[in-house]
C-alpha cells in the first residue's frame, strides 16, 4: 500500500474486522506499512472521529461514526423500507433468518434481514459483511445469473472460501464452484449445506427484473438440524416468489433504480 488514501482504507477495513482493537504494531505488520506512517494516519483517523485509542498507548478500535454513515446511507436508498415487510413474512413462513443482500460493484454486501426463529437454535450473524462468492448461497445465486466465465472471474478475484475458514463443504476448486452454479441454474436457486459455516444450511435467489442482472440476493439460512435438504426444497416457491416481488417493489429505491438503469453490467445468464 502506497498511497494515503488507500493505506487510511485498508486500516479502516482492518479495523472493522477487529471488534476488540488492534495494536499499532500488529496493523503496521499486517498491512506492510512503516509504523511511523501507521501512527499519522490514526492520529488524523481519532482526530477525525472514526477512531479511537482504548487507553494511553493501547489498541486502536473504530468509533460509531462510519456505522452511523451506512445506516444513514442505506436511510436515504430506501433499500430497507421496501425490503422490510417482505423479509418479514418471508421470516415468518420459514421460521429462519431472512437477509437482502445487494450488488454494489463487485461486492455483495448483507443489508437487512428478518429473524423467523422464535425459540431453539438461532443463526444471526453480523450484518454489514460482504459474502464469499464461493461458499454462501446469496454469493452462488448472484454468480448464477452471470456467465460461467464472468462468474469464475469473480470468484477468482475473490479467492476461495476454503473448507478450514468457512464450512467443512466448502468447494476447494472453480470446477466445484462450477457444478454448484450450473444445479443453480437448473432448480432456479441456490441450495447450500455446511459450505459457508458449520452447521448452516442456506437457500439464495436473485432479485432482478426480466433480462437484468440481479440487483439483489434473497437468502433463508437455519441450522442444518431444522433447515434441512427437505425443508429448503419446500420452500423454494416461496423464496422464488418474494425474490420476484422484491425485484417488482424495487422501483421504489433510488438504489436499486441507479442499477437498473447502469449500462455496464454484465447480461443476466440466459440458460
Amino acid at each position: 500500500m502506497n498511497g494515503v488514501l488507500e493505506r487510511t482504507l485498508g486500516l479502516l477495513e482492518l479495523l472493522s474486522a477487529h471488534g476488540e482493537g488492534m495494536e499499532l504494531a500488529a496493523m503496521a505488520d499486517q498491512l506492510n506499512i512503516p509504523r511511523s506512517a501507521v501512527h499519522r494516519l490514526l492520529a488524523d483517523l481519532i482526530r477525525c472521529g472514526y477512531v479511537r485509542q482504548t487507553r494511553d498507548h493501547g489498541d486502536y478500535v473504530l468509533t460509531t461514526k462510519l456505522v452511523s454513515m451506512g445506516l444513514s446511507f442505506l436511510s436515504n436508498t430506501g433499500i430497507v423500507d421496501v425490503a422490510q415487510p417482505l423479509l418479514d413474512r418471508l421470516a415468518a413462513i420459514s421460521g429462519e433468518l431472512v437477509r437482502l443482500s445487494v450488488v454494489d460493484g463487485e461486492r455483495l454486501t448483507w443489508v437487512a434481514r428478518a429473524q423467523g426463529a422464535r425459540q431453539g437454535l438461532r443463526y444471526d450473524p453480523d450484518m454489514g459483511n460482504d459474502a464469499r462468492l464461493s461458499c454462501s448461497a446469496s454469493g452462488l445465486a448472484w454468480l448464477m445469473a452471470l456467465p460461467d466465465d464472468a462468474a469464475l472471474a469473480l470468484v477468482s478475484k475473490q479467492g476461495l472460501g476454503l473448507p478450514a475458514d468457512y464450512g467443512p463443504n466448502a468447494p476447494t476448486s472453480l470446477q466445484a464452484v462450477l457444478d454448484q452454479l450450473h444445479a443453480a441454474r437448473a432448480r432456479g436457486y441456490s441450495l447450500t449445506q455446511e459450505t459457508f459455516t458449520a452447521g448452516l444450511n442456506a437457500m439464495a435467489a436473485p432479485v432482478c427484473l426480466n433480462g437484468q442482472p440481479p440487483m439483489g440476493i434473497l437468502t433463508i439460512a437455519g441450522p442444518t438440524v431444522r433447515f434441512t435438504e427437505a425443508r429448503m426444497l419446500a420452500l423454494g416457491d416461496e423464496l422464488q416468489s418474494f425474490a420476484a416481488q422484491l425485484a417488482a417493489a424495487s422501483g421504489a429505491s433510488p438504489f436499486f433504480n441507479q442499477r437498473a438503469s447502469a449500462k455496464d453490467r454484465q447480461p443476466i445468464y440466459a440458460p
